[in-house]
C-alpha cells in the first residue's frame, strides 16, 4: 500500500512578458496558431494570462515559461517557470 501516487503532467506554455506593474503577478501573451480548415491560412491568435512571479523577476518583454498550476486567485492558474530571454 506503499505506492507512490503519480502526477498528471502539468501544461508548459511560452509567451512574452506584456505587463508586470502589479506586485508578484505579471501578463504573459501566449500565440496560438492552427490552420484555417478551407484555405489552410495559419491564423495567429493571442491570449493574455495572469501568472504569479514570487520574487518579481520577470519585466516586460521578457520571454518566458510558465507553468499551470491550481488556482492562486481568481484570475491566477500559472506560475513563473523560467526566465528564457531577458528584454534588451
Amino acid at each position: 500500500m506503499a505506492e507512490k501516487l503519480e502526477r498528471n503532467e502539468r501544461k508548459v506554455r511560452r509567451g512574452y512578458v506584456v505587463s508586470d506593474s502589479m506586485d508578484k503577478t505579471i501578463t504573459v501573451s501566449l500565440e496560438q496558431r492552427s490552420t484555417h480548415p478551407l484555405y489552410g491560412k495559419v491564423v495567429r491568435s493571442n491570449r493574455n494570462v495572469k501568472v504569479h512571479d514570487e520574487n518579481n523577476e520577470a519585466h516586460v518583454g521578457d520571454f518566458v515559461t510558465i507553468m499551470e498550476t491550481r488556482p492562486l486567485s481568481k484570475t491566477k492558474r500559472w506560475r513563473l517557470n523560467a526566465i528564457v530571454e531577458r528584454a534588451k
